[in-house]
C-alpha cells in the first residue's frame, strides 16, 4: 500500500507480520534494542517521511518496557517527519487503574494516555480495554476494537449445547449478553466480593446454570484466582462442563498452576494481543487471532473510510 509503514517493538512481534500478512505490506525496518545501561534504543532504517505509520506494539508485561518502547518509537516517527502516527494497543496496560478507588493513588491509565499522546501519536487503535472510559482519557481519536467476533467464532464452531454464558461480574453484564446474543445462550452473573485487587470470593450465581454448559466472558485472566474461584462454584451449582472466553491472555504469577489445577475448566480461549510464551502453552488453552479484525482496521483507517462497521451489531452478527 502507498504511504503505509507499520512497525513493531519486542512487545509481540508475531501478531506484527500477521497483521503485515494480511494487509500484504512487509514491516518496516526499525531497530528496537537495549544499550548497555538497559536504556531503549530504537532506529528506524528506512524512510517514512510523509507517510502514515502504524506502531503495533501491546503494553503487556514487561509493562514498563513495552510501554516505554512504544512511547520512544512514537518519537522516533514524529521526528522522522511521519505524516500520521498510529499507536495500534491491542492490550492496554495499567488499565485497571481507571478511577481513584482508595485514598491516595494515581489514576494510571490516565497518566498512560498523557504520555502517549505527549509522545506525538495521532490516534489509538486499541481493543476490548478493561473500562471502556479510558477512551475518554485521550485527547485524541481512539478506536476500539472488539474480540468478540473471532471469539464467538471459535465458540460456535465447537457446536455445544444447553449454553450459558457466564458473567465474572455486574461489570462485564453487557458484554456476557452480547456473547449470549451471539452464541444462542442464556445469562448468568457471578456475584463476588473482591477482598484484594488480585483476590476474591464468589458469593451466589444469579440465573439458571444446572445442568448446562457454560462460558465465563472476560476481558483480562491475569493470576487466573478469580476465573479458578468462579469455575469451582458453577461446578457446585451443577454444570456440566465449564469453558472460558477471555481476550487478553496475562496470566501472570501461579495462573498456569491453577489452570492445570482445575479440573472443572474444560477450555480457556484468548486472543494473541498478548504472546504465549511457550512456558505458558499447556492443552487447555487455545489461541485465536485477531491479526485480521486489526488488520481490517488499519486498512479502513489508512484509506480514510468508517471504521464504525468493525464494532458495529452487522458485523458481529
Amino acid at each position: 500500500m502507498n504511504g503505509l509503514a507499520v512497525f513493531t517493538g519486542n512487545a509481540n512481534p508475531i501478531l506484527a507480520k500477521s497483521i503485515c500478512d494480511h494487509l500484504n505490506v512487509k514491516l518496516t525496518a526499525v531497530l528496537v534494542s537495549r544499550f548497555s545501561e538497559g536504556e531503549v534504543r530504537v532506529r528506524i532504517d528506512e524512510n517514512i517521511r510523509g507517510k502514515d505509520v502504524f506502531i503495533i506494539q501491546p503494553t503487556c508485561p514487561p509493562s514498563n518496557d513495552n510501554l516505554m518502547e512504544l512511547l520512544i518509537m512514537i518519537d522516533a516517527a514524529r521526528r522522522a517527519s511521519a505524516n500520521r502516527i498510529t499507536a495500534v494497543i491491542p492490550y492496554y496496560g495499567y488499565a485497571r487503574q481507571d478511577r481513584k478507588d482508595q485514598p491516595r493513588v494515581p489514576i494510571t491509565a490516565k497518566l498512560v494516555a498523557n504520555l502517549i499522546v505527549a509522545a506525538g501519536a495521532s490516534r489509538v487503535l486499541t481493543m476490548d480495554l478493561h473500562a471502556n472510559q479510558i477512551q475518554g482519557f485521550f485527547d485524541i481519536p481512539v478506536d476500539h476494537l472488539y474480540a468478540i467476533k473471532v471469539l464467538c467464532d471459535y465458540l460456535n464452531s465447537m457446536k455445544m449445547k444447553d449454553l450459558v454464558v457466564v458473567s465474572p461480574d455486574v461489570g462485564g453484564i453487557k458484554m456476557a449478553r452480547a456473547y449470549a446474543k451471539r452464541l444462542g445462550a442464556t445469562l448468568a452473573i457471578v456475584d463476588k466480593r473482591r477482598d484484594s485487587p488480585e483476590m476474591t470470593e464468589v458469593m451466589h450465581i444469579l440465573g439458571e446454570v444446572r445442568g448446562k454448559n457454560a462460558v465465563l466472558v472476560d476481558d483480562i485472566v491475569a493470576t487466573a484466582s478469580s476465573l479458578v474461584e468462579a469455575i469451582g462454584a458453577l461446578k457446585k451449582m451443577g454444570v456440566k462442563e465449564v469453558y472460558a472466553a477471555i481476550t487478553h491472555g496475562i496470566l501472570s504469577d501461579r495462573a498456569i498452576e491453577r489452570l492445570q489445577q482445575c479440573e472443572a475448566l474444560k477450555q480457556l480461549v484468548i486472543t494473541d494481543s498478548i504472546p504465549l510464551i511457550k512456558e505458558k502453552q499447556i492443552d487447555k488453552i487455545k489461541v485465536v487471532s485477531v491479526a485480521s479484525l486489526l488488520a481490517d482496521a488499519i486498512n479502513r483507517i489508512h484509506g480514510e473510510q468508517s471504521i464504525s462497521i468493525l464494532f458495529s451489531e452487522a458485523y458481529y452478527k
